[in-house]
């Protein structure tokens, strides 16, 4: 176990009452979960998403904490967080990182791995 290391998972979800397919606008959230798995406290400083859609429409987003907050997480604290984003189509992904600086000043980042923004199966 590294001292400094976190893990993140990520659970998404579409929703339809906000969504508008007929405008091709799809609304997604995403909730995080970041726990710290390592040896020292860190505090999440920033977050960087790369947002995809299928027609390969790339945004990116960068900002200061996650939903105005900047956690301090001690070893085996856990931070969760819902937030939302907005698609051209009915599928895209997202993936990103969070920069970390711990308590003892180190800097490091975090990667986010790709997930899928997806409508729904559905079954006939």
């Amino acid at each position: 176990m590294s001292a400094y290391d976190l893990s993140v998972n990520v659970t998404t979800r579409y929703l339809d009452e906000q969504s508008a397919p007929d405008r091709a606008n799809f609304v997604f959230t995403y909730s995080v979960s970041i726990k710290n798995t390592g040896k020292v406290g860190a505090q999440l400083i920033s977050r960087h998403w790369v947002i995809t859609d299928a027609n390969n429409h790339i945004e990116e987003v960068r900002g200061l904490g996650v939903v105005g907050r900047q956690p301090l997480l001690q070893p085996g604290e856990e931070f969760e967080y819902t937030s939302g984003t907005a698609l051209a189509t009915p599928q895209g992904s997202m993936q990103g990182d969070f920069l970390f600086v711990a308590e003892d000043g180190k800097q490091f980042e975090i990667p986010v791995p790709e997930f899928v923004l997806s409508l729904p199966r559905t079954l006939h």
